[in-house]
């Protein structure tokens, strides 16, 4: 059933791009900016996106096709750069992303005290909120946001309609399937009537998205570590700019090789897991050095700890996704599988593979620092080589859907050396549109076998399927199960 209905979505797909060439571009193409009608013929997801959005009816597909490339060619969104927006409307900090709700969804943040009324700057606000969703869909393909639509401290100045209308526009037509959920906090008595209009403009589809929240209800959506204060939170954040406030990401707690100060309770294996681990990235002597040092086996040679330390590293399955990015694969593709959290300690792997030829310096970060364990954290890696990082949470804290890995790299000059000095200076000096970046998200797996599901340090050899493994069967059995003839 799951292959009949993936058949049945392709078909939909090639007959959408048909159609849409045919009776659209030949009469309007002057109407389309060419980079939207390309992408439309190679993109699959995009495809489906309005598709999904349209409940698979291809002719109101199409009708939102237009409606939206239209507008696309008309704000110039394929242009939009952070010079294109007023340096005062970036500076106020009303509209801008930060954060997770609970489902692991990206905030957007609408502080609607910070908007007045003024159709002199309506064009600038639309193209505002335009350039955080273009630049949020280019980086996370398909991932939905919750808009935090704050009205706390909002007066009657602050209400306009056309604008909250523009914004329901976007995520109606402009980047479907983007909207998680609509958080309205704090509304006013005075806006009532108002939200009723909204509500009709949303549509059935849609109304259920919006959810209205006071200060004890809120927490219902964001957990208090990424909700401001006044809304009984207690994320630190204050806006600022610049730079842009965008991501969220900070170097994690371990850089490379295993941290100088282990908590008490860590015990000898795990000094002896997190030693062997790092392995893959230091030299022969070192490695020798390293042995001696977490003292592994007091008499044992150094070819019988080597050949241990192999097997410890190939009982790591190397994950089977793959994202084929310009610079390097990573491998997961989207997201780190972890165990539940009755598995113990869990770790999980990051394959990167240099496919160019020269090196490439990488660093990972997260948006989560004080969680994760993760070597080696900033590196290099040569050319047609491939570098395996571990990430393991940290001191007992329980992995979120809400966390989040960015794989930041750069190609360095040959005669660049890779130690940790010339990779600090290196980070300093690259430019930033030398720079290939790709973010990771966090999925847990539950299951009532968890010590199948993790890289736990005393079980490498229960089982050779890794998380990713277990869920992709998991998925495809669910996948399954839902298209079945009840």
């Amino acid at each position: 059933m799951a292959e009949c209905h993936t058949q049945n979505k392709a078909k939909l797909v090639s007959e959408t791009r048909r159609r849409f060439e045919a009776d659209y571009v030949t009469d309007k193409s002057d109407k389309y900016d060419p980079r939207d009608v390309e992408r439309l013929q190679q993109d699959d997801n995009w495809v489906e996106s309005y598709l999904l959005w349209r409940h698979n009816n291809v002719d109101e597909t199409l009708k939102m096709l237009d409606e939206s490339f239209q507008w696309r060619k008309e704000m110039s969104v394929n242009d939009l750069t952070e010079s294109s927006i007023p340096r005062w409307l970036l500076e106020i900090g009303g509209i801008y992303l930060h954060g997770y709700d609970k489902e692991g969804n990206k905030l957007f943040w609408i502080r609607v005290k910070y908007h007045i009324k003024d159709h002199k700057t309506t064009l600038d606000k639309k193209k505002l909120i335009a350039f955080w969703l273009e630049r949020y869909a280019k980086r996370e393909n398909g991932k939905p946001v919750t808009v935090m639509f704050d009205l706390s401290e909002t007066g009657i100045n602050s209400i306009d309609m056309d604008f909250v209308r523009f914004i329901i526009n976007c995520f109606k037509v402009y980047y479907p399937k983007y909207l998680s959920k609509m958080v309205i906090f704090d509304m006013p008595w005075i806006m009532n009537a108002a939200f009723k209009i909204v509500k009709s403009w949303l549509g059935p589809e849609a109304v259920s998205l919006l959810k209205f929240a006071s200060k004890n209800e809120v927490q219902d959506y964001v957990s208090v570590e990424y909700l401001p204060p006044h809304m009984g939170g207690t994320d630190p954040f204050k806006y600022s700019y610049p730079p842009l406030v965008d991501d969220d990401f900070q170097t994690p707690l371990c850089e490379n090789g295993p941290i100088a100060s282990e908590d008490e309770a860590s015990s000898k294996e795990d000094l002896e897991s997190d030693g062997k681990e790092t392995l893959e990235t230091i030299s022969s002597e070192e490695q020798t050095a390293l042995l001696k040092k977490i003292n592994v086996t007091e008499h044992t040679s150094k070819a019988e700890e080597n050949e241990k330390v192999d097997s410890k590293i190939k009982a790591f399955k190397k994950p089977l996704s793959v994202f084929k990015g310009p610079l390097l694969h990573i491998s997961p593709a989207e997201e780190l599988y972890f165990g539940s959290t009755e598995s113990g300690e869990k770790k999980t792997l990051i394959v990167l593979t240099n496919v160019t030829k020269n090196i490439v310096a990488f660093k990972v970060r997260t948006t989560a620092p004080e969680k994760y364990r993760v070597k080696p954290s900033n590196s290099s890696c040569d050319p047609g080589a491939s570098v395996d990082i571990v990430v393991s949470p940290h001191g007992g804290l329980t992995v979120s859907a809400q966390d989040r890995f960015l794989i930041m790299a750069a190609e360095m000059e040959q005669s660049s050396g890779t130690g940790p000095a010339e990779l600090t200076q290196f980070w300093k000096e690259v430019p930033r549109n030398k720079v290939m970046e790709h973010r990771l998200r966090c999925h847990i797996v539950e299951s009532s076998k968890p010590t199948t599901l993790t890289l736990k340090d005393n079980a490498f050899n229960m089982s050779d399927k890794t998380s990713e493994d277990l869920y992709l069967q998991f998925a495809n059995s669910s996948r399954e199960s839902d298209f079945s003839t009840p």
